[in-house]
């Protein structure tokens, strides 16, 4: 013998109600939205975006330009100190200077300027 179920009439409403109780039926929705609003959104997005990618461009540029300009510094600073150590190391052996410095190095240090009248001092 067959078993007979009876069919109740299923609203839509307590269909909607069981699939968004699923822990993933917002994820779909949102989704879904997100795929038939693109064509839409997009085209209004499109100005912000640009700007957006090329202020970060310009950014980049710039960025570039000065950590280059920072690094040629920096090397012509090493250059400078590297080529005052190897003078002053000459030097002392010349003279007799002991450990490799000559004593012209510790005065080529400029003093802080004197404060002026009026200013407090720290």
């Amino acid at each position: 013998m067959l078993l007979q179920h009876a069919h109740t009439p299923v609203s839509l409403r307590s269909r909607v109600a069981t699939l968004a109780a699923h822990p993933n039926a917002k994820v779909l929705v949102i989704g879904a939205a997100a795929i038939a609003l693109t064509p839409v959104v997009l085209p209004l997005l499109k100005p912000a975006l640009k700007a957006t990618v090329k202020t970060s461009v310009a950014l980049y540029e710039r960025a570039k330009i000065a950590v280059a300009e920072t690094t040629e510094v920096l090397a012509d600073i090493a250059a400078e100190a590297r080529a005052e150590v190897h003078n002053n190391a000459a030097a002392s052996a010349a003279s007799g200077t002991p450990n490799g410095v000559a004593s012209s190095a510790i005065s080529t240090v400029p003093a802080a300027p004197a404060p002026s009248e009026g200013e407090p001092t720290a």
